[in-house]
């Protein structure tokens, strides 16, 4: 077994392991006081999304973006939510039959291997991007799917680049839980996903947050947006 695929199953098992308490865990993750879900709220709203859009939500766990989503697509717009752990589809599942929502598809499958709808007006990724060994290839297949005008947006982790020790010890402690922290570290996904989003994207805006160790990436093709 390649370490990618040994990456991939501790992930699986990760998120198997945390799937049912997942909603109530995820508000302290990263850290307590770390704003997620305020983060989550600003990332969405950078979709840019419209009544009638569609969204992909890749590595979207148990939907926790979904209700905000679904404010701003209303009952006329579409999400596909994928995620690789079944597990945590089975709770996003749950959650949609709760809201009774109706416009909701869920996809099994790895974001390296999953085949954007083409057209979409919208993609998002939340705290898992950085994961994903393969996440340039993921950032430039999901550009090449947008509609014109749609919009690529990515909430993440990082490593400040000016690093103080304290700093530093948090980035591992952020990362610890989801596999080789030093291949993390070493890799320097971000950095990755940055550059797949200037090759691929225009008007790319990059933002820095909760003092460097987070970041949102949002950026649209070139072309004029098509009216629906």
């Amino acid at each position: 077994m390649s370490q990618t695929d040994r990456t991939r199953e501790h992930l699986i098992e990760t998120y198997r392991r945390k799937a049912k308490h997942y909603d109530i865990t995820s508000q302290f993750y990263p850290v307590p006081g770390y704003p997620q879900r305020a983060y989550r709220r600003r990332a969405v709203q950078a979709l840019g999304l419209r009544p009638g859009d569609s969204v992909v939500d890749i590595a979207c766990g148990t939907g926790l973006n979904f209700s905000l989503i679904e404010q701003l697509i209303g009952p006329g717009g579409r999400i596909v939510g994928v995620d690789m752990t079944d597990a945590m589809l089975a709770q996003a599942q749950r959650r949609i039959e709760t809201r009774r929502w109706s416009n909701i598809s869920l996809v099994h499958a790895d974001a390296a291997e999953f085949e954007f709808p083409t057209g979409v007006d919208a993609i998002l990724s939340t705290y898992a991007m950085t994961q994903v060994p393969e996440c340039g290839d993921v950032v430039a297949r999901g550009a090449a799917a947008l509609a014109r005008g749609g919009r690529w947006v990515v909430l993440d982790l990082k490593i400040p680049d000016t690093v103080p020790w304290w700093l530093l010890q948090l980035g591992i402690a952020m990362a610890r839980p989801f596999g080789s922290t030093d291949a993390w570290v070493g890799r320097r996904p971000w950095d990755t996903i940055r550059a797949a989003m200037q090759d691929t994207l225009a008007d790319l805006s990059w933002t820095e947050l909760f003092f460097g160790t987070a970041f949102l990436a949002a950026g649209r093709p070139a072309r004029p947006r098509d009216d629906h």
